[in-house]
Parts: C-alpha cells; sequence; structure tokens
C-alpha cells in the first residue's frame, strides 16, 4: 500500500522495521531522490538532504563492505512507481 504523509510518499526499506521509512519525490532535474526518516534516529532527517539516486548509486561503488548492499535501501523503481500513482491521483 502506497504512504504519503506531511514528508511526502514513503515506503518502508526494510521489511523487519517501521521505524525506517525511504521518502521518494521527483527533483527539480526531473531525478529521483530520497530522503531516510528512522525513528530512533530523527536527526537523520534534519541532517540529510535530499539525495539524487545517481548520488546513491555513486557512494554504493566506494562502499568497501561487501556483506551488506547501500543499494537495498533505495529503490528506484519503487520511488518511480510512488511518484507516478501520486501524478495519476491514485495516491492522495
Amino acid at each position: 500500500m502506497p504512504l504519503k504523509d506531511e514528508r511526502g510518499l514513503y515506503y518502508y526499506p526494510s521489511m523487519q522495521t517501521r521505524d525506517v521509512r525511504m521518502y521518494v519525490r521527483e527533483g527539480e532535474t526531473g531525478a529521483v531522490e530520497f530522503r531516510m526518516w528512522n525513528a530512533q534516529h530523527q536527526e537523520v532527517w534534519d541532517k540529510h538532504e535530499w539525495i539524487p539516486f545517481d548520488v546513491v548509486k555513486t557512494a554504493a561503488r566506494m562502499y568497501k563492505n561487501e556483506t551488506r548492499n547501500p543499494l537495498a535501501l533505495y529503490d528506484e523503481d519503487v520511488a518511480k512507481r510512488l511518484i507516478e500513482d501520486e501524478r495519476c491521483g491514485r495516491i492522495q
């Protein structure tokens, strides 16, 4: 079920918790942008701005820990679908 609140459109990037939300929007250039909110660490929202997906991909390539995939939190397909659903009026 698509979700929206006062911060905008979001999805849960982890099935294990509802404490983390990934907000999505279409940026000024048309690129998908992400911004994380964490109920346990609300300062994450305050300290970090919207991040374009291209920046996320670039940062992920520099990530050296092969046991975790940082891209797993950022789902461009889900983000695009949420944005499109809102544009078409399927999300109020």
